[in-house]
């Protein structure tokens, strides 16, 4: 049915994560698809990462951990952007792309007031996206 899962992640809230990739481990597992987590994250020094190699080498090292517990073939990357907290949107479909990804499993909240005006970034992929979007709360 798919081919490549990208799954979009922020280390810096890994416990927000463990629905989306519990689901992502499952459907994976299914038809033996491989994932790709995927950050994004600014180049410049921040408290992920002092550069993006280390943020390239956390992310191989977060994926490497996640298909050893779920018993799946994961990598990650890292995508760059000069201000993530605007252009997330951008990024991810960028990686989509770059990645030949074909179902998106992310992680979300449950919507809030504000949400009926300023969409999450869930939505908004899924709103943008040629493919399929599973957001997972």
């Amino acid at each position: 049915m798919f081919k490549k899962i990208l799954v979009p992640i922020d280390l810096r809230h890994p416990d927000a994560l463990e629905k989306a990739i519990s689901a992502t481990a499952a459907i994976a597992k299914s038809e033996n698809i491989p994932v790709v987590f995927a950050a994004v994250s600014t180049a410049a020094p921040s408290a992920l990462a002092h550069n993006p190699d280390e943020l390239k080498s956390k992310m191989a090292e977060f994926a490497e951990a996640q298909g050893r517990q779920h018993g799946i073939d994961a990598t990650g990357q890292a995508f760059f952007s000069h201000d993530p907290s605007i252009d997330l949107e951008n990024a991810l479909l960028k990686a989509i792309d770059e990645t030949g990804a074909d179902l998106v499993v992310m992680a979300t909240h449950v919507p809030h007031l504000s949400d009926r005006f300023w969409p999450s970034n869930g939505g908004r992929i899924a709103s943008h996206a040629s493919i399929s979007v599973f957001l997972v709360r």
